[in-house]
């Protein structure tokens, strides 16, 4: 089964390996001809340091030749730029193709979750075979072969069957929803609160405040995706309480390491610019701000995070907004 991968980077390359230890004929395409050639060359990537490439596995910068005959069409892509590259996939795909969409987060300005912006782009794309693939993964425990569990979210059970079947190893083991907007949702909000949680670590706060914004956290996904139509039960999952734990705690978290920064004082434009990797958590902000707002739930996390991510508002003062806001039922819609 031949797979192509679009995006070469850390996570591009980490599910190459996973796929490949399932047995899969897998592509990696990159974007930039002088990414494939170093690769191709060195077998190793700067952003996986300790995850040689296997031979086996096929690095180009052929788009065309990359996509035409593959089964399996994977988008490995920053969130914000998913739909840039679906636009030059969209003359080249196939309806009996299946498309994977590995990229978390909402596209700033549409408010659209990624499986969204592939079928409004592509033309072969549908609900009948796009799959959602989320669940705590960070590369570099994936490319290391550490047990991983994730989940397959896609309308067609069929779809979902086969992503499973697809993805799954001694290593790598796939559980199966038909909740696409939970799964995404969960997988795109989490990031934010990751920030949050790297902010108040910045800050010297403690264990009772990570309980609090990962609890916290999971009502506020929990409550905008009920309202866009996901299952709440979906949040309990590994994609949402599952990714939402790990991003906040792990030492990989690119979007706890900009909160870090941002909670020490550094500006949110000189931490973005000293990063190799992409943190979705910070234009996702916008974006799930944008949708939340337009659909009539509150989301007081997302929202301190936004105003201190691009407002200026002192970290301190938005920890203190949060605990001074009006008092509620713990469950509230």
């Amino acid at each position: 089964m031949r797979v192509t991968i679009l995006g070469a980077g850390s996570w591009g390359l980490a599910v190459a390996l996973a796929l490949h230890r399932a047995g899969r004929k897998v592509t990696v395409w990159a974007h930039r001809s002088e990414t494939a050639q170093s690769l191709r060359d060195k077998r190793l990537s700067t952003k996986l340091p300790n995850a040689p490439i296997h031979p086996e596995i096929t690095i180009s910068d052929d788009l065309v030749g990359s996509v035409t005959g593959a089964e399996a069409i994977v988008f490995a892509a920053p969130a914000q730029q998913t739909g840039a590259l679906a636009e030059k996939v969209a003359p080249l795909a196939l309806a009996r193709q299946r498309f994977i969409l590995l990229s978390k987060g909402i596209e700033k300005g549409s408010n659209r979750r990624m499986s969204q912006v592939v079928e409004d782009t592509i033309p072969a794309a549908s609900a009948d075979n796009i799959c959602a693939l989320s669940g705590p993964s960070h590369a570099e425990e994936v490319a290391s072969f550490q047990p991983t569990s994730v989940v397959a979210a896609s309308k067609s059970e069929q779809v979902s069957i086969w992503t499973q079947e697809l993805f799954s190893s001694d290593v790598f083991r796939v559980y199966r929803t038909s909740d696409v907007v939970g799964v995404e949702l969960g997988g795109a909000v989490k990031n934010i609160i990751a920030i949050a949680s790297g902010i108040t670590r910045a800050l010297g706060l403690g264990d009772n405040v990570q309980g609090a914004l990962i609890t916290r956290g999971l009502a506020e996904m929990s409550r905008l995706g009920a309202k866009i139509g996901a299952d709440p039960l979906t949040f309990s999952g590994l994609s949402g309480l599952g990714d939402l734990v790990t991003t906040c705690f792990s030492r990989h978290s690119r979007n706890r390491h900009v909160g870090e920064q941002i909670g020490s004082g550094v500006k949110l434009s000189d931490v973005l610019s000293s990063m190799e990797m992409v943190a979705e958590g910070v234009d996702t902000c916008v974006g799930v701000r944008d949708l939340a707002r337009d659909v009539g739930v509150e989301t007081p996390i997302t929202e301190e995070v936004y105003q201190t991510l691009f407002e200026g508002k002192e970290p301190r003062e938005a920890v203190r907004h949060l605990m001074s806001r009006k008092l509620k039922e713990e469950r509230w819609k």
